[in-house]
Order: structure tokens, then sequence, then C-alpha cells
């Protein structure tokens, strides 16, 4: 089986006639979505795409994107996402890296914000950027890490990988109740340009659900396709439930009953705001690009009987995934079909201890319950004279301060101690930001003092990446124009 059968060959009856994707007031049945991705598919073999070439894909959040995902696998070709949002230098940076054999790219300018789609590249088997890259018949995309800590990296996604993953979670969602088919539809409120999108894509085909498109977040609209298609669970990035939370024209969520978090790290704060303001549970997951996904997530059950203990935890390890820390406190996981690969140079295998072990970069814990928590990057840790400082632990704590509504905590060098903390800190009301020197007090009422941030600027926004992930290495390059 390879990710093309979600669509080709689905796993639950889909009758022809049958919506399967809602994008604004267009509606697209399966046998329309099947023929779109077959003229896909056709005019990628006409043009010379043969199997394992990658096809870079340049497209807005629409039918016709998922139809030249499923195109592009039913050609055997490797799938290549490109976010319109990305700038000429990157674009091209990432093409450079994974060589395509074709860019298909919208000709719609507003796809790119205005600007001319073609961006002067080219389009068109062998297209320049270097001999065209080839792969083995089980990889189905090559998707480029987030880059919050330095530039993004390509890595290979594997067809019987993401099958396995989708599967463990589906097995965690579910339980062990017999496999039925999804019964509302699944709302995909990110861009398919990045690997949340698409796997969200996948997992509603896997488990036979319509797929609602958002072009890109916004609480109103949100809030009417969740009432219009009687949507009770959502995947959300935690920015995403940030803004809900803020808009107050927003009083109710109906019929939504979990949300699922996804893509950056979610705040127990965020967590109880989110719960109190709309009564609806949200579920933290945790996975990495390079492993596939996610693996390891809460449930309903877990819910239910954990979150009023264990709200800050990510969850508990899907079917078939081991997670343990190691002495340094850096976990580690291990999967049945782990591949962890590179293209550009950068070999992931060296993250893979030699008893078939990966490690994350991320420090945390696992409990007597088995319930992961995750404390920080390795690369984030730092280092004060010789005393170590997770940043989350300084943000946990000022997250609690009054008027602060988001905080980001780098280090910074320093000509004695190596490594000093600096705050980044957003206040609630800018007109009247949190006095720094308030803040130093309520860091050193509840943390050790080399703890305590050294300064605390105050600025309009954290720099963010697509998914919400703050992007940590901007804050710390110049802390001082800020």
């Amino acid at each position: 089986m390879t990710l093309a059968d979600l669509l080709f060959a689905p796993t639950y009856e889909i009758a022809p006639d049958e919506v399967v994707v809602h994008v604004g007031e267009q509606a697209v049945t399966h046998r329309e979505l099947i023929e779109r991705a077959e003229r896909v598919r056709d005019e990628l073999v006409e043009a010379g795409v043969e199997p394992g070439m990658p096809v870079a894909v340049m497209l807005g959040n629409d039918a016709e994107t998922i139809a030249t995902l499923f195109g592009v696998w039913a050609a055997g070709a490797v799938y290549v996402p490109l976010n319109p949002r990305a700038s000429d230098d990157e674009i091209a940076r990432l093409l450079t890296l994974v060589p395509p054999a074709l860019i298909l790219e919208s000709q719609d300018p507003g796809i790119r914000g205005g600007e001319s789609p073609k961006r002067g590249v080219g389009i068109g088997v062998g297209v320049g950027f270097g001999e065209v890259a080839r792969y083995d018949a089980d990889v189905a995309l090559v998707q480029m890490t987030s880059g919050t800590t330095g530039p993004p990296k390509p890595v290979l996604l594997t067809h019987s990988g993401v099958l396995a993953l989708l599967d463990g979670v589906l097995h965690k969602v579910r339980g062990s109740g017999p496999a039925k088919r999804a019964s509302t539809p699944n709302l995909i409120p990110v861009s398919l340009s990045l690997w949340a999108g698409i796997y969200n894509v996948c997992f509603a085909l896997r488990v036979g659900a319509p797929i609602v498109l958002m072009e890109r977040f916004e609480p109103a609209e949100f809030a009417a396709l969740v009432a219009r298609h009687s949507v009770r669970s959502v995947v959300l990035p935690p920015a995403a439930l940030a803004m809900l939370c803020d808009d107050n024209d927003i009083t109710s969520l109906e019929p939504l009953a979990w949300v699922r978090s996804i893509t950056a790290p979610l705040s127990p704060f965020l967590v109880r705001r989110f719960h109190e303001r709309f009564g609806i549970g949200v579920l933290n997951c945790y996975g990495q690009t390079e492993l596939g996904g996610e693996i390891v997530g809460w449930n309903a059950a877990d819910w239910r009987e954990w979150s009023a203990t264990k709200l800050g935890a990510v969850g508990r390890p899907h079917d078939g995934v081991e997670v343990r820390a190691e002495d340094d406190g850096e976990l580690v996981v291990r999967t049945p079909v782990l591949k962890a690969r590179s293209t550009d140079g950068i070999d992931l295998t060296d993250r893979m201890t030699a008893n078939g072990w990966f490690r994350t970069g991320d420090i945390g814990s696992v409990d007597d319950d088995g319930f992961v928590w995750i404390e920080g990057r390795v690369s984030d840790q730092i280092n004060r004279g010789g005393m170590k400082i997770t940043p989350a632990e300084v943000e946990e704590v000022l997250a609690t301060a009054p008027g602060v509504r988001e905080v980001a905590v780098v280090g910074v060098p320093d000509e004695r101690l190596g490594e000093v903390p600096v705050a980044f800190v957003v206040p609630v009301d800018p007109s009247t930001p949190p006095d720094p020197a308030a803040l130093e007090a309520h860091c050193r009422a509840h943390l050790g003092p080399w703890k305590v941030p050294v300064r605390f600027e105050t600025i309009a926004t954290l720099p963010r990446n697509e998914v919400g992930k703050v992007l940590k290495h901007e804050l710390a390059e110049s802390p001082g124009d800020r």
C-alpha cells in the first residue's frame, strides 16, 4: 500500500458522488477528485517525470492541491511542498537542496501575495537547480524541518512510515473498539504547504472523513465552519487557540468537543484558558518532521482521567513507539519504521544510537504512568557559568506574571559567564507594559537566582514561523535592537 491508495483505494467505501472536499462554497466529489488526480498523474508522466523523481509544488489551500498531491504519488514521484509565502531566495535554496524534475505553481498571483507566480525559475523537466534527485520507491515526500533553530533542512518521509504512524494515532484516538468510518468532517485550518496540513489530509482519507479546507486561519470563519459542518474534533496550533480566546465576538464553538493541538509547544496556561472559555477538551501531542509526524499524544480517556494532574504533559506514546530519557535528560525514541535520512549532506542518521534509538534533541522525562513531559530543546539550554537553565521553565513562571501575554527566554553571549538569559515579553496592554523590576521579583520568588533573566525586553510580537513556533534564533541574533 502507498499513500496514493488513501484516495484511489480507500479503507472505507466512498460513493462516487459523495463530497470529499469542501472549500468555501465549492464541493468536490470523490469521482471529481480522482479524475483531477489522474489528470495530474498523466500530465506528469507525459512531461517525462519518472518514478522516484521529486516534483516541487507551490499551490494554495484548495482541492486542486489535494488532487496534485495524490497525482504525484500515483505517478510514483516524490512530493516536495513549497510555501507560497516564502521568499524567492528561500525557494531557490530549497530547490537547490532537492533538485526537482518539475515545478508546479499556481497561475493565480494572489497565491504569492500579488507577486509574479513564476519568479523566473522555469517549469519543466530538469529546471536548472542541479541534477534531478532520485529516491527509492518508498519515499513519498521531502518535507522541510520547521527552521526554529536555524535554516530548514529536508527530511525524507516514506509511504510505509506515514501509514504506520497514522494507524498508531488512530488506535490511540479510538482505543480498542471496532474501527468505524468517521462521522464528521475533518476541518484543516493550516496550509497544505506544511506537513501538518498534508498529514491531516491523509488522516481524513484514512478514516473516511470529508475534508473542509480553510485558505488561512481566521477565528470568525473557523467558528462558522465548525457550526456549518457540525465539526466535533479538530486540529489547531497553539497560536490559533490563543486567537480564538482573544476574540470577544466568538462566544461559542459548538458542537466542537475536542481540539488536538499540533505543530508547536502548548502551554498548560493556554489549555486552561481555552477549556474555561469554551468547555472544550484540548489534547496535546508530540512529534517531529524527522519522525514522520505525531508519535505521542492524549486521547479523550486520558483527558477525563488525567487532565487535572498532568495538563503539561504531551501525552503517552502511540502503539509501537518507545520513549525514554537518557542520563543527560535528552529524550530518545524508537519506532518500528523509523528512518532518519536527509538530502542536503546533513545525514540525520548520526542522531541514531547503536541500538536504534533516535535522539530527539528535546529534554524531558517519562513518568510512572507513561506520560511524556517536554522541558525544552537541548539546543535552547543556557549554560550560565556552568549552571544549566531550561528556558521553558523560566517562560512558564513569567507567563503567570501580571500583564504578560507571551514570553520567550533565550541565551545571549556574556564575556564573563558564557551565556545569560534574556526575556522577551509581549504585554497584555502595550500602553502599560510590565515593570522589569516587578518581573525580576516575580522570577526570584519562584526560581533559583541563576535562572532569573538579566534583562526583560518588551516587544510587540514574538517572531514565529508558519505553524506558530517561536523563532528564538531571531531573538538571540540582535536582542539589543528590539
